[in-house]
Formats: C-alpha cells, sequence, structure tokens
C-alpha cells in the first residue's frame, strides 16, 4: 500500500512538471533567451544578413562619445519622463481622492477614466493625432481658432511635438494609477478621518495630514511603476511622429531612446547597437528604481 502511495505521488508530480513545462518553454523562448542573447549581440557587429562580428566594448564607445543623437533621444526622455511622472502621479491622486469622495455615480467616473488604461495605445494614438491636426483640420486647432488663438502645428514643430506626445500619455495613463491610488485609499481606517474631523479639521487638512502619509506605499509603487513605462515610451512617438521628418518628428524634437533603438534596430538593421542602447536603457532604469526605493524608505508609514 504504502508503495502504491509512492507510485501514486510520483505520478502526480510527473503530471505537474508536464503543466510546468509549457509555461516555462515559452518563458525561456521568448523572454530569458532573447535577453541573453541581445546582451551577448551587444558586444558585436550584427547586421542580421551576416553572422555576429566580436567588437568588444566599440558598441558602447561609440554610444557615449560618438553619438550625439543617442543623447539627444536620451534628453528628450529625460524631459518627457519629468513632466509625464510627476503631473500623473498628481493628477491621478487627485481623482482617485475626488472619487473617493460621497458622490453620485461613482463607478461610472471610475470606468471613463480607466477606459483608456485598456484601450490599445496605437488607437489613442491615431486618435489623438487626429486632435493635433495642423492649421484648422484637428479639433483642438478648432478649439483655439474659437478662443480667438492661432492654431498650432502640433505634431510638426519642435517645440510643441514632445509637449504634444506628453500630454496625451498623460490622459491615456492617468486611469491606472487612479486606480491603484484608490486602492490604496480603501486601506485608511475611517476612523482617522472621524477622529479629524471631531477636532475641526477640514478637508484639505485631512488631505495633507492623514491621506498623503498614509499613501506612501501606494505613491512609491505609482512612481515606481511610472518611471518604468516613462522610459519605455514607445507606441506613441512611432506613430505620431513618423510621417513628420521620420520617426521623432521635425529636427528630432520627439526622438525617445525606444524610438531611437528601434530605428537602429529594425530601421537600419544595427542589432547589436541597438542591443547596447537596450542594456543602456536597462541600467539607467534600474538605477533610478534603486535611488527611488532608497530615497523613499525611511519616509514611508505603514
Amino acid at each position: 500500500m504504502e508503495d502504491k502511495t509512492f507510485v501514486q505521488k510520483l505520478n502526480e508530480q510527473k503530471i505537474s512538471y508536464l503543466f510546468i513545462a509549457l509555461p516555462f518553454t515559452l518563458f525561456f523562448v521568448f523572454q530569458l533567451a532573447p535577453v541573453v542573447m541581445s546582451f551577448m549581440w551587444s558586444f558585436t557587429e550584427y547586421n542580421v544578413v551576416h553572422a555576429p562580428r566580436f567588437v568588444g566594448l566599440d558598441n558602447y564607445r561609440r554610444l557615449f562619445f560618438e553619438d550625439p543623437l543617442f543623447w539627444k533621444a536620451l534628453g528628450n526622455t529625460v524631459i518627457y519622463v519629468a513632466g509625464v511622472v510627476p503631473l500623473g502621479v498628481a493628477l491621478a491622486l487627485l481623482l482617485a481622492v475626488a472619487i473617493d469622495q460621497k458622490i453620485r455615480f461613482k463607478n461610472f467616473f471610475k470606468s471613463i477614466f480607466f477606459l483608456p488604461t485598456v484601450t490599445a495605445m496605437v488607437a489613442i494614438s491615431v486618435i489623438w493625432k487626429w486632435l493635433y491636426a495642423g492649421e484648422k483640420y484637428g479639433l483642438l486647432n478648432h478649439l483655439l481658432m474659437v478662443l480667438g488663438f492661432q492654431p498650432i502645428d502640433w505634431l510638426a514643430s519642435p517645440v510643441w511635438t514632445l509637449p504634444a506626445i506628453m500630454i496625451m500619455s498623460i490622459w491615456a495613463g492617468v486611469g491606472y494609477s487612479m486606480i491603484i491610488f484608490l486602492a490604496g485609499l480603501q486601506t485608511i481606517p475611517q476612523v482617522m478621518y472621524e477622529a479629524a474631523e471631531i477636532d475641526g479639521a477640514g478637508f484639505w487638512h485631512k488631505f495633507f495630514h492623514i491621506t498623503l502619509p498614509l499613501l506612501k506605499p501606494t505613491t512609491v509603487f505609482v512612481t515606481i511603476m511610472s518611471l518604468i513605462v516613462s522610459f519605455q515610451v514607445f507606441e506613441q512617438v512611432y506613430i505620431m511622429t513618423g510621417g513628420q521628418g521620420g520617426i521623432g518628428g521635425v529636427l528630432n524634437s520627439a526622438l525617445t531612446i525606444v524610438a531611437y533603438l528601434y530605428d537602429r534596430g529594425f530601421e537600419k538593421f544595427q542589432m547589436g547597437y541597438a542591443s547596447a542602447i537596450a542594456y543602456v536603457i536597462f541600467a539607467i532604469v534600474f538605477v533610478i528604481t534603486m535611488l527611488n526605493r532608497r530615497f523613499m524608505k525611511f519616509r514611508v508609514d505603514y
């Protein structure tokens, strides 16, 4: 009887390994293997047609010391992140606090603000590209003209292209952060608000002395996720500037680091160089995430 039980357990383990094998194989083939191969290619000159040729750190040397376009793309990405992350997080927090109040149609407002999050970024970018259409054809320019202002070439101007993409990205991503903040608000005990009201505290006093301190863990999570997503911005740049002088718009005014990676890897087929860019992006995001966690570590109240 004991032997039979052992055999049954062994068969159950084999079945369990079979169930694990398929997702692990998919993960290895489509996730882990490409990451390892990309790291190896970053030390080679590889154009897809010919076999990779080992060049050591030459790709990284060219990237940092001989490629001004890389620094242009990195600078645009930093500007994008510096604008989108704080404004997006702040707006999401304010929306979450507003919807968390005792208002009617609360679920309706949640759905409306969250809808862009479940919509494909390609579709959102196409719609906003129409809204930003130059002269009098776009809705935004039509509204400006109605108000007495001159129309703006949003996606054909080196001044306005990047801010236009930033505005669209904030609108598209605020719903996700808002839902996370709403979940964080549910963890704050209502007794704290009731005690503050008894002491005569108003809305803003409760917001700054109760809500914000107790939402710090949620704020850290939302900020880190927003940083990671913002540094990887690509779809909106590709869709909205693809016809305006190439990826990145006029004078590369909206060229971001991932868009530059795509241009080098899939437009110019410099796969080794593109792989080096990918690992520079990984290093930057990793360092920023660690610094952000270290900076917020001693300021989080649980």
